[in-house]
């Protein structure tokens, strides 16, 4: 049995989740891929059961009523991994703005070396700026959105609002799930901002990150306006609070 899940949270995600499932589960070493639907009206979860039969043991689904939000996806499909006793845990959207290649990088970020990374991050800013087929205005605010999210919180990481992300499961064990508070863009952020809080290792990966080419964008002006206050509340909040590893 494979060691490594990958959670894609999907919404209306017909036209990429056949291909997405199929590039991930050709990959060596093998990954699993865990599905959170929320409740698709397009028919995404019928094909991910499809893709079960197909693949038994290797696909799994979550079905959910209603969209939720991708903070609140993320955390069931983490529950879900850390009771199916898998190591290395990884975030990744469906829609190939991610290379699924790049599973193999982060996974080797947080496997090999004399003290691998604890968190591994797909960064589209670590080397320079690394993202296509975005308007120059979307690349602008994601550019400075990170710049804004060092300022105010002091994280060392230059792409803090990425959603391709490996994590070994003793930070998901010790960062207090149930304390993860936002649901939306600032999810990502308040993942790697406790994650650092508590003393684990972050290690950003460079991506190419590629915008979709089939499906619609799930970005809204809500999103992002959650991450602007979102990481001020962060910092506020996390003044008050104690972090500290179990032994």
């Amino acid at each position: 049995m494979s060691n490594r899940i990958v959670i894609i949270p999907t919404y209306n995600e017909i036209e990429n989740i056949q291909a997405i499932i199929e590039k991930v589960l050709s990959l060596k070493p093998d990954f699993h891929v865990l599905i959170v639907d929320d409740g698709s009206p397009d028919g995404t979860a019928n094909e991910v059961k499809r893709q079960q039969n197909l693949h038994p043991n290797h696909v799994f689904l979550l079905e959910r009523k209603g969209k939720l939000g991708l903070g609140t996806a993320y955390i069931a499909g983490f529950r879900w991994a850390l009771a199916k006793d898998y190591e290395f845990i990884f975030e990744m959207d469906a829609d190939f703005s991610h290379n699924p290649e790049d599973l193999i990088r982060l996974y080797a970020a947080c496997s090999e070396g004399n003290r691998p990374a604890d968190m591994a991050i797909g960064s589209r800013y670590i080397n320079g700026v690394n993202v296509v087929n975005w308007p120059m205005g979307r690349v602008l605010m994601s550019y400075f959105a990170g710049f804004y999210v060092r300022f105010i919180t002091g994280i060392p990481v230059q792409d803090a609002t990425a959603g391709f992300v490996c994590y070994r499961r003793k930070v998901l064990e010790t960062i207090h799930l149930d304390q993860i508070k936002f649901i939306g863009y600032a999810f990502q952020v308040e993942m790697k901002f406790t994650t650092w809080k508590f003393g684990f290792k972050l290690q950003e990966v460079p991506i190419i990150f590629t915008d979709r080419t089939k499906g619609t964008s799930k970005m809204s002006a809500n999103i992002f306006k959650e991450a602007i206050f979102g990481v001020i509340q962060l910092k506020i909040n996390s003044l008050f609070k104690r972090y500290q590893m179990a032994s």
